[in-house]
């Protein structure tokens, strides 16, 4: 039996850095199992650069060309 937390072996990463092919962003980041996270959340990176989960406070910085749509 595992003792660990495991939103600190999932989640390892505080602050990721996002291109507009990530879009549209939501954490959980694909491919995290949601059930041991939270609730998901879409977000928008590109309108200050950055954004943050409300849940998580995990950062996503916005790099590169903003999407041809925004």
């Amino acid at each position: 039996m595992s003792t660990s937390n495991p939103l600190e072996t999932v989640r390892t990463e505080r602050e990721l850095t996002v291109r507009a092919e990530d879009l549209p962003l939501h954490c959980p980041l694909p491919g995290e199992p949601v059930d041991l996270l939270h609730p998901r959340v879409f977000l928008d990176p590109t309108a200050e650069g950055e954004a943050v989960c409300p849940y998580c406070s995990r950062r996503f910085h916005f790099e590169g060309p903003l999407p041809k749509h925004h």
